[in-house]
């Protein structure tokens, strides 16, 4: 499979995200020029794809009971983790939220999160277009970097 579709797959899939897209595409040899770019776009098109699922199959879906579980598992779930900084800080918690690069922080809790808390969508896919940014970059640099601390420990 070509490494950039790859970063396309892994950008789009929850959990993995573009947290996991990055590092798999610098192994691939390509340039941070190249990931960064494909990584954060993929990524970004989690919002627009995953509300437009919200507000129509979402609701067809509601009518099977394995479906409404397993969504209100996530929308509970959703509501502890970033309830408390969408509450006090708004939009800025959103996009606080979802550039923490960890797995279950991205775009898509994003997205759920504001849906959930009937948050603005344009300010909201802002605020998830800036922390899915500062994931990037904070993920980027760590594989970049990261890799290298562990050149010191290693003598060749």
């Amino acid at each position: 499979m070509h490494p950039l579709l790859k970063i396309l797959i892994l950008s789009l899939l929850p959990i993995s995200e573009l947290r996991g897209s990055i590092p798999v595409g610098l192994t691939s040899g390509l340039p941070i020029s190249v990931v960064f770019p494909t990584a954060v776009i993929s990524n970004l098109l989690v919002f627009p794809l995953f509300y437009l699922f919200l507000f129509s199959i979402h609701k067809l879906l509601m009518r099977w009971a394995f479906y409404r579980r397993t969504f209100n598992y996530f929308l509970e779930r959703t509501r502890r983790r970033v309830g408390p900084q969408v509450e006090k800080y708004g939009y800025l918690g959103l996009t606080f939220f979802v550039a923490i690069p960890l797995p279950v922080t991205g775009a898509y809790t994003g997205t759920l999160a504001a849906w959930f808390f009937k948050m603005k969508k344009r300010k909201s896919f802002f605020a998830v277009f800036l922390g899915v940014v500062i994931a990037g970059i904070i993920v980027s640099f760590v594989s970049i970097f990261g890799a290298h601390v562990f050149d010191i420990f290693i003598k060749k």
